[in-house]
């Protein structure tokens, strides 16, 4: 088994389906003791645990909504609990409420700035102080690795879906402003930020035969998105050989970014 975290303890916010699990998986099949946490899908998140154990790994599962502070707090206490260690920290939490700026209720505008902006803020606070006081290894790599989950609607507008994409948008900043801010202490924080991935938030398009016809219209390289090609990516991010990549968005969307609107002159 290759060993690229090997005694790295990872946490995974979100890890129990789509980009998340995928990213526990990939984390756990290289050596990493993995905490993932989950709010609703607990079974999802046992079959995950079970998953890495018969695999010969570590891993727990903990109820946690990302964007209530006291649940964040004992979130990292049971991280401490476990395995007294934290390296990785990957945001990954997070939902859509989609409707119309004129129908949108103040209430899942709040929702999702909550659990997407929010959330990663808190994680990523208390990640922090972890990290601040851990002693530089002998060959100064990154003492602690803080990755998002971000969107290519970051810097892609999203009509009707105005929560999210201010979410993301936000995600952008917040990494950009704590890479500053934590590059002294060798803490790196990164985002990626994947288009069209299948998920089960975007089954319904991908599932059907019509409506991935027309998102493929959008996506250059001419294939939808899986987790794993994330994961891939989330793996590198996480280990040594990225060190000195910090303050970055790296985006997987297969060139959904590179306005294929234009590929014809326009």
């Amino acid at each position: 088994m290759n060993s690229k975290l090997s005694k790295k303890t990872a946490l995974i916010t979100g890890g129990s389906s789509g980009i998340g699990r995928a990213i526990a998986l990939r984390y756990a099949a290289e050596g990493a003791r993995i905490v993932i946490t989950f709010n609703s899908q607990e079974a999802e998140a046992n079959e995950i645990v079970e998953k890495i154990a018969s695999g010969g790994g570590e891993a727990i599962a903990v109820k946690a909504d990302v964007s209530v502070e006291a649940q964040v707090l004992d979130l990292f206490n049971s991280v401490y609990a476990k395995y007294q260690s934290l390296d990785v920290l990957v945001c990954s939490a997070g939902l859509q409420k989609d409707n119309k700026l004129t129908e949108m209720s103040l209430e899942d505008w709040k929702k999702v700035i909550d659990v997407n902006l929010t959330g990663y803020f808190l994680c990523a606070r208390e990640a922090a102080k972890y990290f601040i006081t851990k002693d530089h290894n002998a060959n100064q790599t990154a003492v602690g690795n803080i990755i998002f989950i971000s969107s290519v609607h970051d810097i892609i507008p999203w009509s009707g879906h105005v929560n999210y994409a201010s979410s993301k948008g936000g995600v952008a900043m917040l990494m950009k402003s704590t890479a500053l801010e934590l590059a002294p202490h060798k803490i790196r924080v990164n985002s990626i930020s994947p288009g069209a991935i299948k998920t089960n938030i975007n089954k319904n398009v991908w599932s059907n035969e019509e409506r991935s016809k027309k998102l493929l219209e959008l996506i250059p390289y001419g294939r939808i998105g899986e987790p794993d090609d994330v994961a891939a990516l989330a793996l590198f991010l996480a280990s040594s050989e990225s060190d000195y990549i910090t303050g970055t968005t790296i985006y997987v969307d297969g060139g959904m970014t590179l306005y294929p609107g234009f590929e014809d002159n326009g």
